[in-house]
């Protein structure tokens, strides 16, 4: 499925029952998809990044905090836009999460409109993953229709792209120039490409 149509969920994390139903209901009437969970450690329960969307992470959450909860999904790989909101969080705090990738730092009460106005910027950084994820996960396909020793060869090209002539290749590999052509013939067209430079350059993206 296209990133642009892949649903995304606003995840509420928030400790305090009253502020996470009023989210609910007022984001669920504005059209977003909504689940709420009352500690860090119920969302990491449940969530994976397959899951697209954003977090609402209020900071002050008994147990593991906001903050901690963020530094864990970064230290993981486990990319999701985060909004923080907060009752009693401070300037070091908010420093610390927008240094940690946030979308922003709310200050509590505030604004539905400013919520949202995130929540849409935070959506566009996901659907940025999403295509970043399935633009990878193309080229990895394209990537495993290769042989061994195709690979071998594509492994040497990329790390000797200055010494990458078919006889060099088949001097080092031990096998014919005219194998090395028929190779390199079938690893352009498994490839979809023309040439050894667009090779190094899709190995780069």
């Amino acid at each position: 499925m296209p990133p642009s149509q892949v649903l995304l969920t606003v995840f509420v994390v928030d400790d305090d029952a009253d502020i996470r139903s009023a989210l609910a209901r007022a984001l669920g009437k504005r059209g977003y998809a909504v689940e709420t969970f009352d500690s860090a450690q119920a969302f990491l329960e449940v969530w994976s990044p397959e899951r697209a969307g954003c977090l609402v992470l209020d900071y002050g959450l008994p147990g593991m905090n906001g903050l901690e909860l963020q530094a864990l999904l970064n230290t993981q790989g486990r990319t999701i836009p985060v909004i923080f909101i907060t009752g009693h969080g401070g300037v070091p705090e908010s420093v610390q999460a927008i240094k940690g990738g946030a979308i922003d730092f709310l200050e509590k009460p505030f604004r539905q409109s400013d919520l949202t106005d995130r929540i849409e910027i935070a959506f566009e950084v996901a659907r940025g993953q999403l295509a970043e994820a399935e633009q990878n996960r193309r080229q990895q396909a394209r990537f495993e229709r290769l042989t061994a020793r195709e690979l071998e060869i594509v492994e040497y090209i990329l790390g000797n792209p200055a010494a990458a002539s078919s006889k060099e290749i088949a001097a080092v590999l031990g096998i014919s120039p005219r194998t090395v052509d028929h190779h390199r013939a079938r690893i352009l067209e498994k490839l979809d490409i023309r040439s050894i430079a667009e090779l190094i350059a899709l190995a780069r993206d």
